[in-house]
């Protein structure tokens, strides 16, 4: 032990106490020998050596106490450097988790269910034609509604003034065009006398056109101000449910803010979001609370994939009680998928890692662990499905992802 501690020694290692009783040693050593050299110098080369009277009790003598004991205390302060306690090396790596792993197995994609969110066939953005500062509002959210009914009014003062600015330039203009029929009516006369030439006449004519497009135009712009006082109401375009309500009283509104959503009363529909690569089908099933099963018919499916999800949004008509569906209440949906529309991989929900921007799984490569994004499809209590290109014997890491680092030294535990 005690060769193994001295081949391991290192003057670093030493205890504080040690340090201290060497740092005394050394300095009563460095004194002892400077006065010895300094008398020995001064005996040998002094005034005294000059007159050849050399003391004899002067000289450097090798029997001293002082120097006898000097290999004693050098050996004891070596033997407690080695009995010291060798300290952790800092540079030596952490210990190597154990990971326990499981191999991907391809899910029974025969099956494919989903979830929904109950929509209403037709969903109407509501919104004022005029911007101006909301006095009433006469309803809630979640409130049903009937067709003209009033939701909301705004400050009606400002679209009041415009219509009478824009009667008053129509009273203007009927005016300017009644003098200039008159006044063509009169040059016609005095042309037939040649009272006037043809030139003057001529001018009249365009005056009375100019006059009475004028008349028109203001006629047009008293409509419209007519028209935008009656857009101060904002009315409901058909019955049905307020499913969202944003407007407050005072708020300055834009023309063309929503401000409200109202869901049509009539038909329900279930909007459901496939996976990358899947084929919605023509037909499902709706798994009711109650156990009940609706029958669903595709109406519609999105042109494009959306670029965040990367999901195909997809609409079916419930054919059957869908007054019962709550609006916005979201279903357990049921497809039949043939096997060459979609290839799903499943794993334990324990797996999954959401820390990163997605979902995330850990293979093991070479020792050392590896994230790989995913495509989450559906959950289930214990397992979960997903998409990613993944190797046929790959290993995943089932338990602690949350702990993971990438390129992580791990060990796998045996089956």
């Amino acid at each position: 032990m005690v060769l193994r501690a001295a081949a391991g020694f290192s003057v670093f290692h030493l205890p504080f106490c040690i340090w201290l009783h060497l740092l005394i040693f050394f300095t009563r050593l460095t004194t002892y020998y400077t006065t010895e050299w300094s008398r020995l110098l001064y005996v040998r080369h002094g005034p005294a050596a000059r007159r050849g009277c050399v003391n004899n009790n002067h000289k450097f003598r090798a029997d001293n106490p002082m120097i006898i004991r000097l290999p004693l205390v050098l050996s004891v302060a070596l033997l407690l450097a080695a009995c010291a306690p060798e300290q952790p090396d800092s540079r030596q790596g952490e210990t190597v988790p154990f990971v326990k792993t499981l191999s991907v197995q391809t899910a029974d994609v025969a099956s494919l269910s989903l979830s929904g969110e109950v929509r209403a066939r037709f969903e109407t953005p509501l919104a004022f034609q005029v911007s101006g500062r909301v006095i009433a509002r006469q309803v809630d959210a979640g409130q049903t509604v009937e067709e003209g009914q009033v939701l909301f009014l705004i400050d009606p003062r400002d679209l009041e003034e415009s219509l009478r600015a824009a009667e008053a330039e129509m009273a203007a203009a009927e005016s300017a065009q009644a003098l200039a029929r008159a006044d063509l009516e009169r040059d016609q006369r005095l042309l037939r006398d040649n009272h006037i030439s043809r030139q003057a006449f001529e001018r009249s004519t365009l005056l009375e056109r100019e006059a009475r497009t004028r008349l028109d135009a203001t006629r047009a712009r008293a409509e419209l101000a007519r028209n935008a006082l009656t857009y101060a109401e904002l009315k409901a375009p058909a019955a049905g449910v307020l499913t969202q309500l944003s407007g407050e009283l005072g708020q300055v509104v834009a023309a063309g803010q929503t401000i409200a959503t109202l869901a049509h009363q009539g038909e329900r529909e279930i909007e459901v979001f496939f996976p990358e690569g899947a084929a919605p089908p023509e037909q499902g099933l709706l798994v009711t609370r109650a156990g009940d099963r609706l029958v669903l018919a595709r109406r519609e499916v999105a042109g494009a994939v959306d670029p965040l999800s990367r999901t195909l949004r997809t609409r079916y008509r419930v054919t059957e009680q869908a007054d019962s569906l709550p609006l916005g209440s979201i279903v357990r949906t049921s497809f039949r998928m043939e096997a060459k529309d979609i290839a799903l991989l499943e794993v334990p929900v324990s797996a999954l890692d959401e820390r990163g921007a997605g979902p995330q799984v850990w293979l093991l490569v070479d020792g050392r662990a590896q994230a790989v994004p995913v495509q989450l499809v559906s959950l289930a209590p214990e397992t979960a499905r997903i998409r990613a290109e993944l190797p046929p014997d790959a290993r995943i890491i089932a338990l602690g992802t949350h702990l993971l680092q990438p390129g992580m030294a791990v060990r796998e535990l045996a089956p």
